[in-house]
């Protein structure tokens, strides 16, 4: 009998352990059949805080960019509120994340012409953990300025966040001569200033950084090019040693990229995990690498979605609690799911 209620307590563990993967929103909710891409935060109070670009279609002028809220300790998801929009243009790539001084910021695109190059960046901020938002204001102006991922807070304590200048009147290709860019926080002027480029042969956009040791930054971005099959479509890497204010040349790394937003993030224990897709030409698999030695070698690799459907734009995040959560968008950019995973999942430890 002993014996047995052991076993059985081993097989609820190890079955705890395994990713947990739920549906945020569908087509059912009426902010537009699109929803993409997402992202995610926990704010200060324990709450899990999503925002995604919402409408029409990607290219629809009537969109917004809509947050919603998983208190602490519940299940549910708040209904989503627009919290940012413009009434003449489409607005796109929302990302949300909270300084350590308390502050949210919610940056996000607005799109002046008829592709993404044209786009410009904007910004609100909360200080009420996302319940109230203040106006939109301009974070950079310069034309064809877009964001991805969320910003880092360095060694130094300054605040650096990742962009990228989209180059290309073409919907289906990214320009050879597109680059990751990152803008530093000025506390004195208040204002987000250029501060470090990565060029690549091909072309280089949406990076994710991450800081591996004081004044050492690595950071991985999405190829340029176009959607279709081929043989050389890898995630671009580069590094900095002084603070992200200058970068090496982007070269291709070991990782498949189908020409898609990825997310690095650094681990409570000091490792790094990449979320990305495992393909050259596919939105698929969803993959998550780890290294410990600050990016040298990725000696784990473990897929957290193996279908043939699409786990698009994936976004991750370490709540205060250890767990590891990723949302991506899925069946035609239509729904929104969220996993939630432990690193020694992902690691194989049980």
């Amino acid at each position: 009998m002993k014996a047995a209620l052991v076993s059985g307590l081993l097989m609820l563990a190890a079955s705890a352990a395994e990713p947990v993967t739920e549906r945020v929103f569908g087509p059912e909710i009426k902010t537009g059949p699109y929803k993409h891409p997402a992202c995610l935060t926990e704010l200060s109070n324990g709450d899990l805080y999503l925002v995604y670009y919402g409408g029409a279609g990607e290219y629809a002028v009537d969109t917004g960019v809509f947050g919603t809220r998983r208190k602490r300790g519940e299940k549910a998801w708040s209904a989503p509120v627009r919290i940012a929009a413009d009434p003449f243009r489409s607005v796109g790539n929302g990302v949300i994340w909270q300084a350590p001084d308390g502050l949210v910021w919610l940056f996000y695109v607005v799109r002046y012409g008829g592709t993404w190059s044209s786009s410009r960046i904007q910004g609100k901020v909360s200080r009420d953990n996302a319940v109230t938002w203040s106006d939109s204001f301009v974070v950079s102006q310069e034309e064809g300025m877009m964001v991805r991922n969320r910003p880092i807070v360095l060694a130094s304590g300054e605040y650096l966040l990742p962009a990228y200048l989209e180059r290309g009147e073409d919907r289906e290709s990214v320009g050879a001569d597109s680059t990751s860019r990152f803008l530093r926080f000025d506390a004195k002027a208040k204002a987000w200033v250029p501060s470090g480029v990565i060029r690549s042969a091909k072309g280089n956009i949406q990076p994710a950084v991450a800081e591996v040791a004081p004044g050492h930054l690595i950071a991985f971005c999405r190829r340029g090019g176009g959607y279709g099959p081929g043989s050389d479509g890898f995630l671009v890497y580069s590094e900095s040693n002084d603070n992200g204010k200058t970068w090496a040349e982007g070269r291709d790394s070991q990782f498949p990229n189908p020409n898609s937003a990825i997310d690095l993030i650094k681990l409570r224990d000091g490792a790094l995990l990449l979320v990305y897709n495992h393909s050259g030409t596919e939105r698929h698999p969803l993959t998550a690498a780890l290294s410990p030695d600050g990016g040298k070698t990725w000696p784990v690799r473990r897929n957290l979605g193996e279908t043939k459907e699409t786990y698009a734009y994936p976004a991750a995040v370490q709540s205060s609690d250890g767990k590891i959560h990723v949302v991506y968008t899925t069946s035609g950019r239509m729904i929104i799911e969220h996993m939630t995973v432990d690193e020694s999942w992902i690691r194989g430890e049980r």
